[in-house]
C-alpha cells in the first residue's frame, strides 16, 4: 500500500518553503537599503519580481508541466527554492552589484515557489483521502503556520544574535526545501488525470463557469493580499509599537487567523457546505474592511485587519475545490491559471489600496475602502455558482 502521508507531509513542508520565500526577504528590506545603499524604489522592485516569476511560472506549468512529468517538476521547485534562499545569503558579496545578487537569488527561489503552488494542490488532489475539500483547507493552513514561524522565529533569532547574523539564517531557512527534496523523490505520486486526459487552456477557455472560478480567484488574492500587505503599517499606526511589535500584530495575527480558519475547515469539513461557508467568510471580510476603512478608533481597525485572516482563509483553497469538481478533467492547466488568477488578485490587489491611499493624501482608510470591492465581487461569484449548481441538478 503506498504511503500517501508521505507525499502529505512533502506537500505541507511545500507549502512552509513557499512561506518562508515569501516572509523572510522582506524582513530584511531596510537592512539591505542600509548596508548596500539600495534605495527604497529598488527595494519595492524585489516584491514585484517575486510575484511576476512567480506569474510566469504558473503559465509555464499549464503549457508543460505534464510533458515534464510531476515528480521532475515538483523535486525541482525544492532544489530551486534551496538554491535561491543559499544565494540570499551569498550572491550580494559576490557580485560586483549587490542588489542585481539579490535579484537573481529572488528570481531563482521564486521559480521554485510558483511550482509549489501549482503542483502541490493537485499532488493531494489525486491522492485516495476521504473529504478532499477539508485536506485541501488543511494543506493552504500549511502556508499561513510557516508565514507564522517565518516572522516569529527570524523576529527571535535577529533579537538573540542581532540583524546581522541574517546570512547564517538564510542558509538555516534554506535546509526546509534541502530536506524536502528527498520526502518529493521517493514518495507516491499519482497523476491528476491520466495521460493526454486533461483540458488544455482553450478548452477550459470556453467553459463560462471556469471564467467565474478565475475572477473568484482574482477577488480571493487581491482580498487576501490587500489587506495582508498593510497589516504591519496598520498595526504600527493603531497602537504606536516598534516595527516589530507592529509586524507580529499585524501580519503575523492575520496568518494565524487565517490558519485557524483552514484548520477550522479542515477538521469539520465534512460538516460544513463549502459554499455556504465561503459565502459568510466574504460577507466577514466585507466587514472587516468595513471596520478598517470607516471605523475612526484604530484599535477597532486592528481588529478588522485581524479578523480578515479569518474571512480570507477559505476562500483561495476553497475555489480550487469548487473548480476540481466541476472540472474534474481540468488538470494542470487549471490549476495553474487559477494559480495566476490568484497571484494576479495577490499583486494587483494591493496596489490599488495603496494607489487610493496615495491620492487620498496618504488616508489609508481611503485605500481600504476601495479594498472593499474585492470581497463584494467574489459573494456575487459563488452566488453564480451555486446557481450553475442547482441547475446542473435540476
Amino acid at each position: 500500500m503506498p504511503n500517501y502521508r508521505k507525499t502529505k507531509l512533502a506537500c505541507y513542508l511545500g507549502f512552509i518553503t513557499q512561506a518562508i520565500a515569501s516572509n523572510f526577504a522582506p524582513l530584511l528590506f531596510l537592512k539591505f537599503h542600509n548596508d548596500y545603499g539600495i534605495s527604497l524604489g529598488n527595494i519595492a522592485l524585489i516584491s514585484t519580481v517575486y510575484f511576476f516569476t512567480q506569474l510566469l511560472v504558473d503559465l509555464f506549468c499549464a503549457k508543460f508541466v505534464d510533458k515534464i512529468g510531476y515528480r521532475v517538476s515538483i523535486v525541482a521547485s525544492e532544489i530551486l527554492s534551496a538554491a535561491g534562499l543559499i544565494g540570499l545569503a551569498f550572491l550580494p558579496d559576490l557580485l560586483p552589484n549587490a542588489f542585481a545578487g539579490i535579484l537573481i537569488s529572488v528570481t531563482v527561489y521564486a521559480m521554485g515557489c510558483g511550482l509549489i503552488e501549482v503542483l502541490a494542490s493537485p499532488i493531494v488532489e489525486a491522492c485516495p483521502f476521504e473529504n478532499k475539500e477539508a485536506t485541501m483547507s488543511l494543506l493552504h493552513s500549511f502556508y499561513c503556520w510557516g508565514s507564522v514561524g517565518t516572522i516569529v522565529i527570524s523576529t527571535l533569532f535577529f533579537a538573540i544574535f542581532g540583524m546581522n547574523s541574517w546570512k547564517w539564517l538564510t542558509v538555516i531557512w534554506a535546509l526546509v526545501p534541502a530536506i524536502n527534496i528527498f520526502n518529493f523523490a521517493t514518495c507516491p505520486i499519482v497523476p491528476i488525470v491520466e495521460d493526454g486526459k486533461g483540458m488544455g487552456i482553450r478548452q477550459l477557455g470556453k467553459k463560462p463557469l471556469f471564467w467565474v472560478a478565475i475572477i473568484l480567484m482574482v477577488c480571493a488574492g487581491a482580498s487576501e493580499l490587500a489587506m495582508a500587505q498593510w497589516a504591519s503599517a496598520y498595526a504600527e499606526a493603531a497602537l504606536g509599537l516598534s516595527k516589530t511589535f507592529g509586524d507580529l500584530l499585524g501580519p503575523c495575527m492575520f496568518a494565524v487567523t487565517m490558519g485557524i480558519s483552514r484548520v477550522i475547515y479542515g477538521k469539520y469539513g465534512d460538516k460544513i457546505k463549502l459554499t455556504s461557508f465561503m459565502i459568510g467568510s466574504g460577507a466577514l471580510c466585507v466587514a472587516c474592511y468595513l471596520m478598517a476603512s470607516l471605523s475612526s478608533n484604530p484599535v477597532i481597525g486592528l481588529i478588522g485587519c485581524m479578523l480578515c485572516g479569518f474571512s480570507v482563509g477559505i476562500m483561495w483553497p476553497g475555489t480550487i475545490s469548487i473548480s476540481s469538481k466541476k472540472f474534474p478533467t481540468g488538470g494542470t492547466a487549471m490549476f495553474a491559471l487559477l494559480a495566476m488568477a490568484g497571484d494576479l488578485g495577490g499583486s494587483v490587489g494591493p496596489a490599488i489600496v495603496g494607489r487610493v491611499t496615495q491620492f487620498a493624501g496618504d488616508n489609508l482608510r481611503a485605500g481600504m475602502g476601495v479594498g472593499l470591492v474585492f470581497p463584494v465581487v467574489l459573494i456575487i461569484m459563488l452566488f453564480i455558482i451555486g446557481k450553475a449548481t442547482i441547475k446542473e441538478k435540476n
